[in-house]
């Protein structure tokens, strides 16, 4: 009986050890809440004092502090680490508050945060300043770009759309209203068509008018129909469209000069007009040109993306442009247009000059870390923008139905715009699905 037991007790223990060992890479989530967090904050409780020593992340204490060690403490003067403010546990890693010292900033501790890594066994450190002389160290105990979900409580609202996931567990928010213009360049099969089917399926839950630029006849937007304002699917009625926009966009301008206010969000809400988003799918589409007689288009297009890219966001005209390459060899105000785009993000490139034209200008410390994005990882980006952040985003998977299914949901709310209406796309009736209930067999005649 003895020896029943012994056998059952390993038998459980080899047991316990394999489903431990399958939720860390099946479920990461779980292993993470139940082992991967009690031992993180076991180990950073009993080695911070000495792992922030060691890092050089210690300062020495003031004269006065010093004095009351040595003559009313009798103790060794110690030098001084960050104070721990709060420590909190989340669904994918740890977050910590310190309060640095005197003569600390918080890009001593960016520096370290690949030896706090290792120190504490977590996946990534990362050091975020919250306000003056407080940072907060965002740990991840596991890889959360290698299975994409997002935050439950990312939601879209006030043109602030959640569109990805950052590698430190927050999620990723494309807001209009502080970066107005951005740039997304990827190669084929990087999931840069993927960010895009993501961004479109959170503006279609807002009260704004999208403007679809698909010179490829269509085939990537088209299917958006039931929520597009207006398509364009030849260069021909690209230009015309931009034209149109451009001229909307001095019509919002006289309104704004006549009501004294310096943006379309100083107006009462009944006299505001609705955003527009404008998505170029592939930008290079609207410069090349195949003879001569392209070329008055070519200016008209380039002219007015440029006037709309530095003006427009007082009057809530706002481009999200895509393409796999956008530089001079595109021609005549390309580089003018690129440097109007604020917001940057580079998915898996073709050659370390793509990157350059997305991040050199914003973050060029970034173009290494978008040169060595690996294939297998689709969806995975750098996202930068002109105040110099950058960081690793991936967008989750989001397929073609489900954003078709959220544009026809919130095909009301597209807003009226009488200038758009020419431009509005036809959309293909729904054709039902005919349930044919099943025939009961005859049962076999008994002889």
């Amino acid at each position: 009986m003895g020896d029943l037991s012994l056998w059952m007790e390993g038998a459980g223990v080899l047991a316990g050890a394999g489903g431990i060992g399958y939720a860390k890479f099946r479920a990461p989530r779980l292993y993470w809440a139940t082992v991967g967090l009690p031992a993180t904050i076991g180990r950073f409780t009993f080695t911070y004092r000495s792992t922030m020593d060691v890092c050089g992340l210690t300062v020495q204490p003031s004269g006065l502090r010093a004095f009351m060690s040595r003559r009313i403490a009798r103790s060794e003067v110690q030098p001084i680490p960050p104070k721990i403010r709060r420590v909190r546990g989340t669904s994918t890693g740890l977050r910590v508050t310190l309060r640095l010292p005197a003569g600390m900033e918080p890009a001593d501790l960016s520096a370290a945060s690949e030896r706090l890594r290792h120190a504490w066994g977590v996946h990534a450190v990362h050091v975020i300043p919250t306000k003056p002389g407080y940072v907060e160290l965002r740990m991840t105990g596991y890889d959360v770009l290698r299975r994409v979900r997002m935050p439950k409580n990312a939601a879209p609202h006030d043109l602030v759309v959640p569109v990805a996931l950052w590698d430190d567990g927050t999620a990723y928010m494309r807001n209009y209203r502080e970066i107005p213009h951005a740039l997304t360049l990827g190669a084929n099969y990087s999931g840069k068509s993927m960010y895009q089917r993501s961004l479109i399926k959170g503006l279609a839950q807002l009260p704004v008018a999208l403007v679809g630029v698909d010179c490829k006849r269509g085939v990537e937007q088209s299917r958006y129909a039931p929520r597009l304002s207006a398509l364009a699917t030849n260069p021909d009625d690209a230009a015309t469209l931009i034209d149109v926009l451009v001229a909307e966009m001095e019509d919002r301008f006289d309104l704004l000069a006549k009501h004294g206010a310096s943006d379309i969000w100083e107006l009462p809400a009944k006299l505001r007009p609705a955003a527009v988003v404008v998505l170029i799918d592939e930008i290079a589409e609207l410069f090349l040109i195949a003879s001569k007689k392209d070329e008055d288009r070519r200016e008209r297009i380039v002219t007015g993306l440029i006037r709309l890219a530095q003006l427009s966001r007082a009057v809530g005209i706002y481009l999200e442009i895509c393409g796999q390459r956008f530089g001079s060899e595109l021609g005549k105000g390309a580089t003018m247009l690129r440097a109007q785009l604020t917001g940057r993000v580079v998915h898996r490139v073709n050659d370390k000059q793509t990157a350059e034209m997305g991040l050199a200008d914003v973050a060029p410390e970034s173009v290494p870390v978008a040169c060595t994005i690996p294939a297998d990882r689709p969806g995975q980006a750098v996202a930068a923008d002109a105040s110099g952040g950058w960081g690793r985003i991936r967008t989750p998977l989001v397929s073609v139905e489900e954003t078709v299914a959220i544009c026809r949901q919130f095909a009301h709310l597209i807003p009226g715009l009488p200038a758009l209406e020419p431009f509005r796309p036809a959309v293909r009736p729904v054709a039902p699905v005919m349930v044919v209930p099943p025939k009961p067999t005859a049962a076999p005649a008994i002889p």
